[in-house]
């Protein structure tokens, strides 16, 4: 399984409702009024989006507080990150990562550099710092898809300033940016900045992966060579009728945040009161998990009979069959996930026994 989300897969296995963690959505859902302004938009599509995305690009330069000339558009995160990568022969990425840093620039034949996080998923800095070359692409996700982990602010700052040092070029994915804590926005830090991309989306916070709206903020000279390579069209008509509600919706992304929060800290503490896991540490809405003396294999199929879908990690480069990623959902379904694990526990410990 390279990504979450694939239900249809395992449908055989369950015989009710599957509640999916391997699909890191707002478990809150879509913002409240957007079903009725889709619907309202259908006479729309009998006419092409307009090509330079003027309105769409707008409304996303007012949310992020910046310059509509500074921005790009995408059919998703990930074809912005298919598109960068088109533009540079060495690609250096941090591991474990999102599987599409590495395929994506795998497939135009670029050369690859993977460099470890360490035993606490942490970034090394000191060899990001002895590995980038002039004209290399660093591709960082913050917070990084499937540890969690967002990178603390002086850090970034200290990247970054290698990046300007070596002539190199930094994408930044905070596609998971409005789930974390409200402690820096790096749009903010390096607005006037001439080598980096920050790349957010609709999918994960405003519940909308079948949109595919992808943007990003850059400088206009990225955007002017992005554009030269970018397809015509790929952002559709329901993308720019979702932009001009979801990102007025202050009651929604105010209240979205602040029950993740909630729910990330109940989850936290149960899942840290299983025996044989390790709960790594997260800032957004997925938690990485280390099965210590057992396989994904084993716990995924438990769960999976239990209506329960979590993400095998060891599709992730970097990561072995230990460990599984669960998303953060409603206090239900987290508590129903709880439970299933530790039934996991005790039918597993007394399957051992009975073996011994």
């Amino acid at each position: 399984m390279k990504h979450g989300g694939d239900i249809l897969t395992y449908r055989h296995l369950y015989d009710g409702r599957i509640r999916d963690f391997s699909s890191n959505i707002n478990p809150i859902g879509m913002p409240f009024g957007l079903k009725e302004k889709i619907l309202n938009g259908i006479k729309e599509l009998t006419k092409y989006p307009d090509i330079q995305y003027r309105n769409l690009k707008s409304e996303i330069a007012k949310y992020l507080g910046c310059n509509a000339g500074n921005i790009i558009v995408g059919n998703g995160a990930v074809e912005i990150i298919n598109n960068i990568s088109f533009m540079f022969n060495r690609v250096v990425v941090v591991t474990p990562c999102f599987s599409e840093y590495i395929e994506r620039p795998e497939i135009f034949g670029k050369e690859i550099v993977k460099l470890p996080l360490d035993e606490e998923f942490e970034i090394n800095i000191k060899l990001i710092k002895e590995t980038i070359s002039e004209g290399d692409l660093l591709i960082l996700g913050n917070p990084n898809n499937p540890t969690g982990k967002r990178m603390k602010e002086n850090e970034l700052i200290e990247i970054h300033e290698t990046i300007k040092e070596k002539n190199a070029f930094l994408l930044l994915d905070e596609a998971f940016f409005e789930f974390c804590p409200e402690d820096y926005d790096s749009i903010k830090l390096f607005s006037d900045s001439e080598d980096i991309c920050i790349i957010r989306a609709a999918t994960k916070f405003f519940a909308l992966p079948g949109v595919r709206l992808g943007y990003a903020f850059t400088s206009k000279t990225m955007v002017e060579k992005y554009n030269r390579i970018a397809l015509p069209w790929s952002v559709n008509t329901f993308a720019e009728i979702a932009a001009e509600h979801i990102f007025n919706d202050q009651h929604y992304i105010t209240s979205s945040r602040d029950y993740i929060a909630v729910q990330r800290e109940y989850l936290l503490s149960e899942l840290r009161g299983i025996e044989n896991i390790k709960v790594y540490d997260t800032h957004c809405n997925f938690i990485l998990i280390k099965l210590l003396d057992d396989n994904e294999d084993n716990i995924f199929e438990y769960l999976a009979k239990k209506g329960i879908l979590v993400r095998k990690a060891s599709s992730f480069e970097g990561l072995d069959n230990s460990y599984i990623r669960v998303a953060i959902k409603d206090f239900s379904d987290n508590k129903y996930l709880v439970n299933a694990l530790r039934e996991y526990q005790q039918w597993r410990k007394q399957r051992i026994t009975q073996e011994a």
